[in-house]
C-alpha cells in the first residue's frame, strides 16, 4: 500500500529542508521525498496534506518498566508484572510523542520487541541493551538492599541491572545481555546520581574491565555506552573504546580533543537534569545533593561539546514511571537553549540517532529513498519555534514502517 504525505515544509533529518515537499512510501519503505512537484503522476493523491513533515524521532537513552519515586532505592523489589505494566504505558506514550525508534540502555523493553513489532503493544522500533552493567557498589547496584538479598533475587533482579566484577565475570554478564539479543552494551565508568553511596565523580570499573567489555562486545558486532558523568569515568570509557557517551558532566579540553580524535557520540541527557531538579523537594537526600553538584556543571559541558562540534544524538534519559513519558522532544529544545541551532538540533534528534547503535543501525532518521518509513507531522514549524517542542498534542500524525499510528481523530 502506497503512502504520501504532502507538507508545507519537509525537514529531512539531515540536509535542507523543501518547501512544499512530499514523501512516499510503499510498505515500511520510502521510496520519493523532494518537491512535490517532482512527485511521480502514478503516486496518486495525497494520504495526508500537514504543515511539517520530518522523519520519526530518536530517543537514544531511555528505559521502561520505570519505578515510581516511592521505589527508587528499592526498586529490585517491585514485581515483575508491575514493571511489564508500567512498561506499556510508557512504550504507548512515547510513539505518541513522536519518538519512532529507542536505544533503550537499560530497561525491560527488550524482552517485549516481538510484542511491539507484531502490533500486539503500541510502541517504537526498540533496541535494547538488557541490564545495565556496574560493579557491585556501582551505579547499578541496589545499595539499600542487603547483598544476600540480591545474589537470591539473581534473574529478577538482573533484568534490568547486571552487577559484575573482574574480567570473567564482565565477560559472563556481556554474554548475558547478548543471549536477550542486546543491540547495545550499557555500562557505568561513572558514578551517578541516584544510586545511594557511590559518586559520580568516581571511575568504575577498571580499565581491564572495561576493555574487556568492549572487545567481548565487538565480537558480536556491538557497540558499548558509557554512562559516564565525572571526568574520570568519561576519560576510562574514551581510553577502553566505548563508543558513546551518556550524559557527560564533566567535559573540559582534554576530553572534547579526545572524543573528536575517537569520533565519539555524546548523548547528553539534559532532560532528566532539568525535571529531577525540579521535583527535588520529593527526591531522597543523596540526589538532590548529588544533582545540585552537577545541574550547572553539565548544561555548561554540553555548550561546550556543541561549540565544539561533537557529534550529538538525543537522548532523555526517561526512568520515573508517569505522563512524562511522550515529552521527550523537549530535549530539543533544551539543546537549542543551549546553543545548538534548531535544524541541528532536529538533526540530533533524527538522523545522528541509529549510529548510536554502531553495526547495529538501521536505516533510519531521515527521509531518504531506501530509508525506515518512521515518519511524524508536526502542527508548527520547528524551525521557528522551538519552544513547542515538548508537547505531543502537536504531533499531529505518527507512521511507524509505513503504518498509521497514530492520526487526528
Amino acid at each position: 500500500m502506497m503512502l504520501r504525505i504532502d507538507a508545507d515544509l519537509l525537514i529531512p533529518g539531515r540536509g535542507i529542508p523543501i518547501p512544499n515537499g512530499t514523501v512516499i512510501a510503499e510498505a515500511s519503505e520510502i521510496v520519493y521525498t523532494g518537491p512535490t512537484s517532482g512527485v511521480p503522476a502514478e503516486a496518486g493523491e495525497a494520504t495526508a496534506h500537514v504543515p511539517v513533515v520530518m522523519p520519526g524521532l530518536w530517543d537514544c537513552h531511555i528505559h521502561f518498566g520505570t519505578p515510581v519515586p516511592e521505589e527508587f532505592d528499592t526498586v529490585g523489589l517491585t514485581p515483575p508484572s508491575v514493571i511489564g505494566s508500567r512498561a506499556v504505558e510508557e512504550l504507548s506514550r512515547t510513539l505518541d510523542g513522536g519518538v519512532t525508534s529507542v536505544r533503550e540502555v537499560g530497561g525491560v523493553g527488550i524482552e517485549l520487541v516481538g510484542e511491539i513489532d507484531t502490533g500486539r503493544i503500541r510502541g517504537p522500533h526498540l533496541y535494547g541493551a538488557g541490564g545495565i552493567m556496574s560493579p557491585t557498589a556501582g551505579h547499578a547496584d541496589q545499595h539499600s538492599i542487603p547483598l544476600p538479598t540480591l545474589e537470591a533475587l539473581g534473574d529478577r533482579y538482573e533484568f534490568v541491572f547486571n552487577v559484575a566484577d573482574g574480567v570473567p565475570g564482565v565477560l559472563k554478564a556481556v554474554r548475558r545481555n547478548l543471549r536477550r539479543d542486546a543491540k547495545v552494551i550499557k555500562i557505568c565508568t561513572s558514578g551517578g546520581v541516584m544510586s545511594e553511596v557511590d559518586h559520580w565523580s568516581h571511575q568504575q570499573f577498571s580499565d581491564a574491565e572495561i576493555t574487556a567489555i568492549v572487545e567481548e562486545a565487538a565480537r558480536a558486532d556491538r557497540i558499548v555506552a558509557a554512562h559516564a558523568e565525572g571526568k574520570a569515568g568519561i576519560m576510562a570509557a574514551l581510553r577502553c573504546g566505548v563508543r558513546t557517551i551518556e550524559h557527560g558532566d564533566q567535559i573540559d579540553d582534554e576530553v572534547i580533543d579526545l572524543m573528536l580524535e575517537k569520533e565519539i557520540i555524546l548523548v547528553p541527557t539534559i532532560w532528566i537534569g532539568r525535571q529531577i531538579h525540579a521535583m527535588s523537594e520529593g527526591m531522597p537526600e543523596h540526589v538532590q545533593r548529588k544533582m545540585s553538584e552537577l545541574l550547572d556543571m553539565g548544561a555548561e559541558s554540553v555548550s561546550r561539546a556543541i561549540a565544539a562540534g561533537i557529534p550529538i544524538a538525543m537522548g532523555t534519559d526517561m526512568f520515573i514511571h508517569g505522563p512524562l513519558y511522550g515529552t521527550n522532544s523537549l530535549e530539543i529544545a533544551h539543546m537549542i537553549e543551549l546553543g545548538m541551532d534548531p535544524l541541528t538540533a532536529i538533526e540530533a534528534a533524527t538522523a545522528n540517532g541509529p549510529a548510536t547503535l554502531g553495526p547495529q543501525a538501521p536505516l533510519s532518521g531521515q527521509l531518504r529513498e531506501g530509508y525506515d518509513a518512521d515518519i511524524i507531522a508536526l502542527d508548527f514549524n520547528p524551525l521557528e519555534e522551538p519552544t513547542s517542542w515538548g508537547d505531543p498534542d502537536r504531533v499531529t500524525h505518527v507512521w511507524r514502517s509505513g503504518a498509521s499510528v497514530k492520526a487526528p481523530t
